[in-house]
C-alpha cells in the first residue's frame, strides 16, 4: 500500500479529536474539571463527589425530599376552605371552567367541600385536617406554602418540571444538582439516594432522580430497604473481595488508558463510580441495616425491619443523612385520589394511605430535632401539583369522593433547614380555584431550594451543547418570606 495512503488512513477523525489540544474530547474533559466559568464548581475528576463549598453560608447541609406521587389532595389536608364546604354540591361557576381543560372531567361538574374535619394546632395556628393527626403535634416545625403553582396536569410532565425544571426529560434533577454543587460529605456513600416505596417507580421514571447531561457520578442511586440494598453492588458467584479488589484495579488502569487517549470525561467518571461501588459494598449495608435502631425508635416509625415501606425509608433517610449523604429522595406511590375506587377516596382512602405516612414523617421531624440535624436538614413534602375544588367527572353519581389534576394552586411544606417554623405563606381564593397571595411557582421553589444550600441558582450552571443550564432554567425567585 502507498505510504501516504496509509498515513492518511491512520488519520482518523477519533486519532484528530484525541490529540488535538482543543479537540471536543479536551473540551469535554474541562468541563468535568470545572472549567466552566459559569459554573464556579471545581470537580476533582478522580474524586468528583468531593465536599466542596457553595457561593456562601448555606442555612441547609443536606435535603430529604419526600415526594408523594399523583399528589395529595390538599384541600383535604391542609388548605381548610370553609366557604367552599357551604357551597357543596353546587354547580361550578362558569368563571373557572370557561376554556379550561382539565384531565378527566368535562361538563360542568359539582363543587365539593372537604369531608375531613379541620381545626388549629401549634402556636402558628396552621389548619389541618383530622387525616394528619401525627402531624399535628409538629406543626410548629413546619412551613406550608399554600400558593404553589405550575404549568402542567399531567402526572409524568408536572414531576419531571418540579425536579429538573423542564417538563421533557433530558435535564438534570435536583438531586443531581445539589451534589454536583456540593459533593458529598462521607466519601463511602453516594451523595444522592433515592428510596422507592409501594412497589411503585416514579411518575417521571429514573429521569426524575438522573443526571441528565451532568456527569453520570451525580445521578440517584436507588437503594431498596427489602434484599441487597444496592443492586448489582454484590460480588458475583466465586469472586471474593480480594479478586473484586485486583479486578477493579485492571479495569482502573483500562480506564485510565482510555481517559489518556481519548479525554471523555465519562471514562474518569467510571472509574470513580467503580470505586465508590467497592466501598460501596461494606458502607450501605451498615448504614441501611435498621435492626440496629432501639425498639422505641423503631415503633415512632412504624418501622419493620426487613419490610420495605415507607416507615422503613423515613428511618433509612435520617441514618443517611446523618451518615454523611447530601440528598436523600424518597418516592411514594398512591396519591392520586380521583376517587375512582375506595383507595383513592378522600373518606377511608385517603384515612388509610395517611395512616402509613404521616406517622412516620412526624417521627422523622421529631427524632431530627432530637439529635440536632434538623436545623441544618432541609425537608420537603407534596406532590407534582394540587386537586380541583370540584369532583372527580368520572366519580359524578359515585359514593366515593375524589378530586381531578389541578396546577392553578397546591400546597407543599418544607420544615428544618432554615425556613420559619409554623409559619404559612400565600393564600388561595374562597373556593381554591386560584392563588390570591404571594403566587409561588415551581421554579421559586426550586430557587428558594438551592438559596437554603447557599447557591445563588442562576449561577449555579453547567454548560451543555453551547449553551449554559441551571436547575430553574430562565426562571424562578427566592421567597425569602419563608426563610428564617
Amino acid at each position: 500500500m502507498n505510504a501516504n495512503l496509509s498515513q492518511l488512513r491512520d488519520r482518523t477523525r477519533r486519532h484528530f479529536l484525541s490529540t488535538s489540544g482543543v479537540g471536543l474530547g479536551a473540551m469535554a474533559l474541562s468541563s468535568l474539571s470545572g472549567a466552566s466559568a459559569s459554573a464556579n464548581v471545581p470537580i476533582d475528576s478522580m474524586q468528583p463527589l468531593a465536599g466542596r463549598q457553595p457561593h456562601f453560608e448555606p442555612k441547609a447541609k443536606r435535603v430529604i425530599y419526600l415526594h408523594l406521587t399523583g399528589s395529595p389532595p390538599n384541600l383535604d389536608l391542609y388548605d381548610y376552605k370553609p366557604e367552599l364546604i357551604k357551597r357543596d354540591g353546587q354547580d361550578c361557576p362558569d368563571e373557572f371552567l370557561k376554556g379550561r381543560t382539565f384531565a378527566f372531567t368535562s361538563g360542568v361538574p359539582k363543587l365539593m367541600g372537604t369531608p375531613r374535619k379541620f381545626a388549629q394546632y401549634g402556636e402558628g395556628g396552621s389548619w389541618l385536617s383530622d387525616a394528619v393527626p401525627n402531624l399535628h403535634g409538629v406543626a410548629d416545625e413546619m412551613c406550608f406554602i399554600h400558593s404553589m403553582n405550575t404549568d402542567q396536569f399531567n402526572h409524568a410532565p408536572a414531576e419531571l418540571l418540579i425536579y429538573t425544571g423542564s417538563p421533557r426529560s433530558g435535564r438534570p434533577s435536583m438531586g443531581a444538582w445539589a451534589t454536583y454543587g456540593l459533593g458529598t460529605e462521607n466519601q463511602d456513600l453516594p451523595g444522592f439516594v433515592v428510596l422507592i416505596s409501594s412497589g411503585v417507580q416514579p411518575n417521571g421514571g429514573a429521569n426524575s432522580f438522573g443526571s441528565g447531561f451532568l456527569p453520570s457520578v451525580f445521578q440517584g442511586v436507588q437503594c431498596r430497604s427489602k434484599g441487597d440494598p444496592v443492586l448489582y453492588a454484590s460480588d458475583p458467584k466465586g469472586m471474593d473481595r480480594d479478586l473484586r479488589r485486583r479486578s477493579l484495579d485492571t479495569l482502573k488502569q483500562l480506564n485510565e488508558f482510555q481517559a489518556q487517549d481519548l479525554g471523555h470525561p465519562e471514562t474518569l467518571t467510571r472509574i470513580a463510580q467503580y470505586e465508590l461501588a467497592y466501598r460501596m459494598q461494606a458502607s450501605v449495608p451498615e448504614v441501611m441495616d435498621i435492626t440496629k435502631e432501639t425498639k422505641e425508635t423503631h415503633e415512632a416509625y412504624g418501622a419493620k425491619p426487613g419490610e420495605s415501606s415507607f416507615a422503613n425509608n423515613c428511618l433509612l433517610a435520617r441514618r443517611l443523612v446523618e451518615d454523611g449523604v447530601r440528598f436523600v429522595q424518597l418516592f411514594d406511590w398512591g396519591w392520586d385520589f380521583h376517587g375512582t375506587s375506595e383507595g383513592t377516596g378522600l373518606d377511608s382512602g385517603l384515612t388509610n394511605k395517611m395512616a402509613a405516612t404521616d406517622k412516620p414523617i412526624a417521627a422523622l421531624i421529631r427524632d431530627l430535632k432530637q439529635r440536632g440535624l434538623l436545623e441544618d436538614t432541609l425537608i420537603i413534602c407534596g406532590g407534582e401539583f394540587g386537586r380541583t375544588p370540584f369532583r372527580e367527572g368520572r366519580t359524578a353519581k359515585s359514593k366515593v369522593l375524589g378530586r381531578d389534576h389541578f396546577p392553578d394552586c397546591f400546597t407543599m411544606w418544607m420544615a428544618g433547614g432554615g425556613v420559619k417554623g409554623g409559619y404559612n405563606y400565600g393564600i388561595t381564593d374562597e373556593l381554591g380555584f386560584g392563588v390570591a397571595e404571594n403566587k409561588c411557582h415551581v421554579h421559586d421553589l426550586q430557587a428558594t431550594i438551592m438559596h437554603l444550600l447557599g447557591f445563588n441558582h442562576e449561577k449555579l450552571s453547567y454548560r451543555f451543547q453551547g449553551r449554559d443550564y441551571r436547575l430553574t432554567d430562565v426562571h424562578g425567585e427566592v421567597v425569602h418570606d419563608v426563610i428564617a
